[in-house]
């Protein structure tokens, strides 16, 4: 990506700090978190958060390739009585998010996390609020705001466990 359209996205993206929602900035400071992870040392990064457990580049590939995800399948079809397709399997998207992470570098994955974040921030803030839409066979009604809500809940609990692991 060139300089310029980096430039370009973040002017958008602290452009529409000033209009979002609870939700859409706490989902924000998500991003704001991970990047403090650049100062940690990498080692401490590459450990698993406990025995059989991802490691914080890992929980970070994890947490971006869910928005990866979210940007590309599901908010171009946020559009009133829109319906998104299903999330995938968890467990298959997880295994997926780590094989597709293999090859980056901790850094890597902490600057491609921040920036499709950005990116999804961006785009969603361009769906009206008043746009409700179903996911899959389900009858609810979502908002972007109750949409993003899941994941500030996921992020939370993935921010608890990095913190935890780091306090040690």
């Amino acid at each position: 990506m060139s300089a310029d359209i980096e430039r370009l996205l973040t002017i958008q993206y602290l452009h529409k700090e000033n209009y979002m929602n609870k939700p859409l900035k706490q989902f924000k400071q998500t991003a704001d978190e991970i990047l403090k992870l650049r100062d940690i040392q990498e080692y401490r990064l590459l450990e698993p958060i406990n025995v059989g457990k991802w490691s914080i580049r890992e929980i970070v590939g994890h947490l971006y390739y869910w928005d990866k995800f979210n940007l590309e399948k599901m908010v171009p079809k946020m559009v009133d009585g829109g319906n998104l397709p299903p999330f995938p399997n968890h467990d298959k998207h997880n295994e997926e998010a780590i094989s597709y992470l293999k090859d980056y570098s901790v850094e890597s994955i902490i600057n491609t996390f921040v920036k499709t974040r950005k990116e999804l921030i961006n785009s969603i803030s361009e769906v009206g609020n008043e746009v409700r839409f179903t996911i899959g066979k389900g009858k609810r009604k979502f908002s972007t705001e109750s949409f993003i809500k899941i994941f500030v809940e996921h992020d939370i609990h993935h921010l608890k466990q990095i913190n935890k692991k780091l306090s040690h």
